[in-house]
């Protein structure tokens, strides 16, 4: 699969006339090469593979990275440049969203006679379809989130904290097998569960209160992303109306996932469940969004994205209604887009729940 992986890059490189990729961006270099430390930088050449990493690295690189060249870095030379210029590489592509302003400033410097190309999405754009692999990974974060869900809504009632539900998941989806989590986990109650990535606070749960908790496992670095909102008693019949048109606008949204449509149509049929019951102005974000080495990855799945779905890419379907001063309501769930429509990989309940105010 690396093979695969460099062979698809390096026909990027000649359709751009380029003799040398610069991958700075972690999650993209881990994907090429399978290293997974933290500090470094990955070049490719149209014969030859690197990883430049510092002492601390070197030893794990050469492990993970059996195909490549691994270099060790120091203060005292600049191993990349005499590399390339050893390899006598005339243009240089860098992917420009993932480089500063200072940085690119010390590639003119390092590299005045070269013609220096920013590239966007060469990575990127091969991590949205998913190898088997990849999706046994996502598969298993989801599985670990759903598990260590299902344990910790045991906790939820009137009185306890944000934040102690927050860390309470946390620690429960490590014990089951987490790497960490995929992102901060987000659990925000009463009227700061409008706050579609509200950080949980003390806060107590009180009677009346939407609780929404978003949050995801990583399993071998590949994440999951699931969102759920519940009700503290008593429910009233705004809590139903708000929470039952966003299940609608879900249900409608999966029912439109399959390959060979642009991403946009998923957005859409949910977007129009929810304009029609008149909360549009309170869903302002994309219905959903790629997920895999990052939480948030391509393809988009918004109003605007022309993406076209294919078997392997791994999507979120997650509508909302956030309403200020009230509340909000988020479902989501995980899918994998299959070659006869999809599989909902989560598998936590969609439907009402009201929890006990004690």
């Amino acid at each position: 699969m690396g093979d695969q992986r460099l062979n698809a890059i390096r026909q990027k490189m000649a359709e751009a006339s380029v003799d040398a990729f610069l991958v700075s961006k972690p999650e993209n270099w881990r994907y090429l090469s399978g290293f997974t430390g933290d500090s470094g930088v990955l070049v490719v050449t149209r014969q030859e593979a690197f990883i430049f990493t510092d002492s601390r690295y070197t030893e794990q690189a050469q492990e993970e990275a059996p195909r490549f060249t691994v270099v060790e870095t120091s203060q005292d030379k600049d191993a990349v440049k005499e590399t390339i210029l050893g390899l006598s590489a005339r243009k240089i592509a860098f992917e420009k969203e993932h480089v500063s302003y200072s940085a690119w400033e010390q590639l003119k410097e390092r590299f005045p006679d070269q013609e220096l190309l920013g590239v966007s999405g060469w990575v990127e754009d091969l991590r949205q379809k998913k190898t088997p692999e990849e999706i046994e990974y996502i598969t298993r974060a989801q599985e670990i989130a759903d598990n260590a869900f299902a344990l910790i809504t045991q906790s939820v009632k009137a009185g306890v904290r944000e934040i102690d539900l927050a860390l309470e998941l946390e620690f429960t989806m490590r014990k089951m097998g987490s790497d960490g989590v995929a992102f901060p986990v987000i659990t925000v109650s009463g009227v700061r569960s409008s706050l579609p990535h509200g950080q949980p606070s003390e806060k107590r749960l009180e009677p009346g209160d939407f609780v929404t908790f978003d949050f995801g496992a990583r399993f071998r670095g590949y994440c999951s992303d699931m969102t759920r909102t519940f009700v503290v008693e008593p429910l009233d019949q705004r809590h139903r109306e708000i929470y039952e048109t966003v299940l609608r606008a879900q249900l409608t949204a999966l029912e439109a996932v399959r390959p060979g449509i642009p991403a946009k149509e998923v957005d859409l049929a949910g977007r129009k469940v929810i304009e029609e019951a008149g909360y549009g102005q309170y869903f302002g974000h994309a219905i959903g969004h790629g997920v895999g080495l990052n939480v948030h990855e391509g393809p988009r799945v918004g109003k605007k994205g022309e993406t076209i779905l294919e078997p392997g890419m791994v999507i979120t379907v997650e509508p909302g209604i956030y309403i200020p001063g009230f509340g909000g309501v988020r479902i989501e769930d995980l899918v994998l887009v299959t070659e006869d429509g999809k599989r909902i990989l989560s598998s936590s309940p969609k439907e009402l729940t009201v929890v006990k105010a004690r």
